[in-house]
């Protein structure tokens, strides 16, 4: 990333005082991108919204508040647990509340909408339009005004409070209804039950609240002292008032994740800190709210957790503190598995290799002609390649590989005026074309899309490092790498891992966040292939500092993944909802649909795909994919009785075997059908191969690790494992397993022993 950084920046110093020269392609490597679109295609939106420094930084897309900096009306914010709505008149703030919402599909969804807010506003000059003044890592501040005529709020995930500075005059509070005020006993506090829950703002020592009507207060700022913090509470306990008075002083100026990968241990920390400015008093520390993937099973919290509050996200519970870490276990995943003998189904698979083979060209672009489509075709490709390879036809792994190679040069020569890729300055983003999803108009998706190239490329340079190297194609795979995961905060050419939401643990696909309820994403399982990608390439290149990146994304999103879409713990869903998983989520609403069609087998299906080796995370809870699996009938059921038909009706019947081979082996290769409905970015050579080899090592076993990045353990049902390890390096590797075994994978080499 630092190569293209450097790379990029002087080549757009040469050319940017040259308009006409910003069609033609910069050279990286073998490959080009170009600095304007082609032709009539679309650019990128302007973000516009955001103060003069931020403008000097790469534009956050992707993010819970990316609404902020591209619609001069911007959409609700859902902060968790409260919600907050940016307009030019203040800043909105609500509680709010789980809403049941039948639907179409006979099932409901979940939503908690931002409805009846408070509206915080100056009253020296009118707002004006917000812009977004800073961003921390999981924390924003928004501003109104300039100069003399300003204000500014910290809003964070997780924060109860939303603090406020105003360079000049009072503050007012504007409520949906008549109020009834709470006693406090300090007088800076002005705590109020308006229609049955609790808020409190907290002024400077000298502060004056008056009731101006019964909806509205005026806070009177003492001179010099022109900061509040607003609160909603969890409950109306004097303790509780008590409470989030004696932190409501320790305003909000930063917020930072920082993690350490153990590769020895296969264990991955996170820490979490706040920073914080006193305004008065001596309390320094804030009140920070965890989310249940953050609190749950997490020794290092115990007795330091205050109330609660039920969200969409579950319970979110107070720590008072600055700082607080969380650690996971990364379980690994290797390249691909091992070849199958000839006894077992191997006749098959042959025939079915075969005539893939055969069909190769054509299956590499089915469908559109996007990043999306063509990056899924590559790795498509690439998975047939490996079974190919570990059934030992070199010659056959050969002609993919050509095949591979010649269409990752078509896109990546900047050459063709169709298929090529855009990095824009003013945004800090590459864009492919032709575009698919709105990923270009509306930022969508990038992590989606270009987490299959990676992934492709990382596969390629497993076969051929000199013709994937940063001197060859592999300058742009560092490119899109940049998009999606720089690491490095507040730069001009790429925001700081793009996608990724490190305080929810999981990524956003929505470029601008458009809706009412927040940004979202839909296949988490797409955003897993991007961060296994980040981590095959890192390998690949020897660089540790993307490899930990690479297994902070992974580990925390399979996390998150387990919480919020599938809810394994029982900690989220409420009992009103009737799905196993859900398959959208949104900052402010569960649904289980798709973008495109309500068919149950996709809904179900779309947070699955790919299933590749980097997928056996989804064995977590071997029950839960049983349960999953068991409700496509009567789901389907509902579907029919609704008159409609899938097409064909078992679509993608080998993605839910392949699944299903995830928790009984047995029971997936007996559901697979070679003749039947196949997902299009895989194959059935693949699918069959897939679930040959975990009926014959059994399932996932994630109570073994191994001192190595590229690993995988499974366990047969009576008791027998077999242990992988792929060598990414330059000289022979001795792994460790965490239960004794050894092995040693000679480089370049996929390991296996029992």
């Amino acid at each position: 990333m630092s190569l293209f950084r450097g790379f990029c920046l002087t080549a757009l110093c040469a050319v940017g005082a040259i308009s006409s020269l910003w069609a033609q392609p910069v050279r990286l490597g073998a490959g080009a991108y170009v600095l304007a679109p082609k032709g009539g295609d679309h650019a990128v939106p302007a973000a516009p919204f955001r103060t003069a420094a931020m403008l000097q930084q790469a534009a956050p897309t992707n993010q819970w508040y990316s609404a902020l900096i591209f619609s001069a009306k911007p959409e609700v914010l859902f902060a968790h647990p409260l919600t907050v709505q940016a307009s030019k008149t203040g800043l909105e703030i609500a509680l709010p509340s789980k809403s049941v919402v039948p639907t179409e599909r006979r099932d409901v969804e979940i939503h908690y909408p931002h409805t009846d807010p408070l509206l915080v506003s100056p009253t020296a000059f009118v707002a004006g339009q917000p812009k977004l003044a800073k961003a921390g890592d999981w924390s924003i501040d928004i501003a109104w005004g300039e100069g003399a005529s300003q204000m500014t709020a910290t809003v964070a995930h997780g924060s109860p409070y939303v603090h406020f500075v105003l360079a000049q005059g009072d503050l007012r509070l504007q409520l949906p209804a008549a109020s009834l005020r709470i006693a406090a006993a300090d007088a800076r506090v002005l705590a109020l039950n308006v229609k049955g829950k609790t808020y409190a703002l907290f002024g400077p020592t000298g502060v004056r609240w008056e009731a101006i009507s019964p909806t509205e207060w005026i806070g009177h700022l003492p001179a010099g002292k022109g900061y509040a913090s607003a609160a909603a509470l969890p409950d109306a306990n004097a303790d509780t008032l008590a409470l989030f008075t004696r932190h409501a002083y320790a305003f909000l100026q930063d917020t930072r994740v920082d993690w350490k990968f153990d590769e020895a241990r296969s264990v991955l920390t996170n820490t979490y800190t706040a920073t914080t400015r006193v305004m008065e008093g001596e309390q320094a520390t804030t009140l920070l709210g965890l989310y249940p993937h953050q609190w749950f099973n997490n020794a290092t919290l115990a007795d330091r957790l205050g109330p609660g509050y039920d969200t969409l996200r579950g319970k979110i519970r107070l720590l008072p503190g600055n700082s607080f870490q969380t650690t996971k276990t990364y379980k690994g995943f290797v390249p691909f598995w091992p070849g199958i003998a000839e006894g077992t189904r191997g006749a098959e698979l042959r025939e079915l290799l075969k005539n893939d083979q055969r069909n190769a060209r054509r299956m590499m672009l089915e469908i559109g002609t996007g990043p999306y489509w063509q990056g899924k075709g590559l790795q498509r490709i690439t998975k047939l390649m490996d079974v190919v390879e570990q059934q030992g036809d070199m010659e056959g792994r050969d002609q993919l590989l050509k095949l591979l190679k010649g269409r990752v040069e078509q896109w990546f020569s900047g050459d063709n005026a169709k298929t090529y890729f855009h990095y824009d300055k003013a945004m800090g983003t590459v864009a492919g074309y032709p575009e698919e999803y709105f990923s270009v108009e509306q930022m969508n998706d990038h992590h989606f899309h270009y987490g299959y190239w990676i992934r492709a490329m990382a596969e390629i340079a497993l076969r051929d490092p000199a013709w994937a190297s940063k001197a060859q194609w592999g300058g742009m795979v560092d490119l899109l790498v940049a998009d999606i995961a720089t690491s490095k905060r507040g730069g001009a050419d790429f925001p700081f891992v793009r996608n990724f939401d490190h305080y929810e643990g999981h990524s956003w696909a929505s470029g601008i966040g458009l809706g009412p309820f927040g940004n979202n994403q839909e296949s988490s399982s797409e955003a897993i292939n991007a961060w296994a990608g980040l981590i095959l390439w890192a390998q690949v290149n020897g660089d540790t500092a993307l490899r930990d990146l690479g297994v902070y994304l992974y580990t925390n999103e399979i996390d998150a993944i387990n919480h919020y879409w599938f809810d394994i713990h029982h900690l989220v869903f409420p009992p009103e909802y009737q799905n196993v998983e859900t398959s959208m989520l949104f900052g402010g609403k569960y649904a289980h649909n798709t973008w495109w069609i309500d068919e149950p087998r996709q809904i179900k299906g779309i947070n699955l795909l790919p299933i590749t080796t980097a997928s056996t995370y989804l064995a977590t809870d071997p029950a839960f994919v049983k349960r999953s699996v068991a409700t496509l009938k009567p789901e389907t059921d509902v579907f029919s009785s609704r008159g409609k038909t899938a097409k064909p009706v078992d679509i993608w019947q080998d993605l839910f075997a392949k699944y299903l081979g995830l928790a009984d082996a047995d029971a997936g290769l007996a559901s697979w059908d070679r003749w039947g409905s196949f997902e299009l970015g895989d194959t059935r050579s693949h699918a069959l191969h897939w679930l040959v080899s975990l009926q014959k090592m059994g399932t996932p076993d994630f109570d073994v690790t191994a001192d190595t990045t590229l690993y995988s353990v499974f366990k047969r049902a009576d008791g027998r494992k077999t242990y992988l390890a792929y060598n990414a390096g330059k000289t022979p590797l001795e792994v460790h397993f965490s239960d004794g075994k050894t092995l040693q994978v000679a480089p370049g080499a996929l390991g296996q022993t029992q």
